[in-house]
């Protein structure tokens, strides 16, 4: 018995879409055909009908903390990626700074046993470039890759010794596996939790620089360089990042990078003041100038993919206020309606082209095999009602967190059905 999934719109290029029938077997996509005015035999198969609403391979995320172990009041590997299944993400890539950290064989093995167990789409593990993320040691990279961890990264703090990422980059590239980094200057950022720009002056605040975050791409794109090291940035979100690793990219140095729909909807001039830190965030919200800088890195390709950085925290922590309250956001469940209703809609990008971003393209930074709605890949498979139109309401969230600053917004293209390995793992359900 197979599920068929009929008349499914998918992108065909462009905004063009086309109608077919999908059908799954196992945990593959054994037939895609064009939709005519006869329907498939699907006697004894389950069917679901996705008549008006498009049909993609399942979303990835490349840059998500789940928060256990250590931190399950804010979020755990279940309540994560039931959330993430809401957003329509069937393989999300998950960040070590945990407690304890993941460090070592055993934690990764934990991460992916619970995924196993509790989790309902695919996880992937990160692992620490140092030690307890302290930027003293590195970690034992050959027994992380073999534990199951994709890469290496001290996400939430940036290695600051030098020395330190160009032996982390090296020892990578000898085995195959990309450094992903938190780019962060830290004698640049003491004491301050806003960008520099209008919002920090207007409220004398110390600011965060853009220099914090550049100085890091600017010295990793020449250690990548140096090492052969496939170098991947997480969340940039300045005018200078962008333009160093444009440059980068142009002399063939093995440089990628993400951006988040927040950096490329949001700007300091946007937070409504001081008692909100659900406009408290880290790389902060930049300029205007910033915001344009990190679309059109979007459009260019010189920011591979968009990835949501979601960042649960409790309600009690969020309301501590600016200055005390953790820095994050979540976003698992509002990405893909965000950057629809503000870019698809609006006819800035095409509807394939935001796919691309959320789909194939990061398959092809980091190697993976899910991503494609092809004949023969794996059935991982997202509907999406690009006329529904609703409200974001964090009561509604999947998440622990509730921690976002689009409260209230009213967004187009959400998802309805998430599909992972030919299972059904989240379905809307009707009132």
């Amino acid at each position: 018995m197979g599920i068929w999934i009929l008349n499914a719109q998918t992108v065909a290029s462009g905004n063009e879409v086309t109608k077919q029938h999908i059908y799954v077997e196992g945990q593959t996509i054994q037939q895609i055909i064009e939709a005519s005015d006869t329907l498939p035999d699907t006697t004894g198969h389950e069917v679901i009908d996705a008549a008006g609403k498009l049909v993609t391979a399942g979303l990835i995320d490349m840059h998500v903390h789940l928060r256990e172990p250590g931190f399950e009041y804010k979020e755990t590997i279940a309540s994560g990626t039931r959330s993430a299944a809401r957003g329509g993400f069937t393989t999300i890539a998950c960040m070590p700074n945990t407690r304890p950290v993941i460090d070592t064989v055993e934690t990764v093995q934990y991460v992916l046993n619970k995924a196993a167990t509790e989790g309902v789409v695919r996880v992937l593990p990160y692992a620490c470039i140092t030690k307890n993320e302290l930027g003293r040691e590195l970690t034992d990279f050959d027994a992380l890759k073999a534990a199951g961890a994709i890469g290496f990264t001290d996400d939430g703090v940036g290695v600051q010794n030098a020395q330190m990422m160009k032996d982390a980059m090296a020892k990578a590239a000898s085995i195959g596996l990309p450094i992903i980094a938190h780019c962060e200057d830290d004698t640049l950022t003491v004491g301050a939790w806003a960008s520099e720009g209008a919002f920090s002056r207007k409220h004398g605040l110390k600011g965060i620089p853009n220099e914090s975050e550049a100085i890091h791409v600017g010295r990793d794109v020449l250690l990548s360089e140096a090492t052969g090291a496939h170098y991947h940035v997480c969340h940039v979100s300045t005018e200078q990042s962008v333009r160093l690793i444009r440059h980068a990219k142009q002399f063939g140095i093995k440089v990628t990078a993400e951006v988040c729909p927040h950096h490329l909807l949001l700007s300091d001039e946007d937070i409504p003041g001081l008692d909100d830190a659900n406009w408290k965030m880290n790389p902060p919200l930049r300029t205007p100038r910033d915001v344009q800088a990190c679309i059109e890195g979007v459009q260019d390709g010189t920011l591979d993919i968009i990835v949501t950085d979601h960042a649960p925290h409790s309600d009690e922590e969020k309301a501590k206020g600016v200055n005390l309250a953790p820095f994050g956001i979540v976003g698992f469940e509002t990405a893909f309606p965000l950057l629809y209703t503000k870019f698809v809609a609006t006819g800035k990008w095409t509807l394939q082209f935001l796919v691309d971003k959320m789909t194939s393209l990061p398959a092809q930074v980091f190697g993976l095999e899910q991503g494609w709605l092809e004949v023969g890949k794996v059935a991982d498979i997202t509907i999406i009602d690009l006329q529904k139109e609703q409200a974001v309401d964090p009561a509604d969230f999947a998440s622990k967190g509730h921690n976002t600053p689009f409260i209230g917004w009213k967004l187009q293209g959400w998802p309805t059905l998430t599909m992972v390995g030919g299972k059904v793992v989240w379905i809307e359900t009707k009132e």
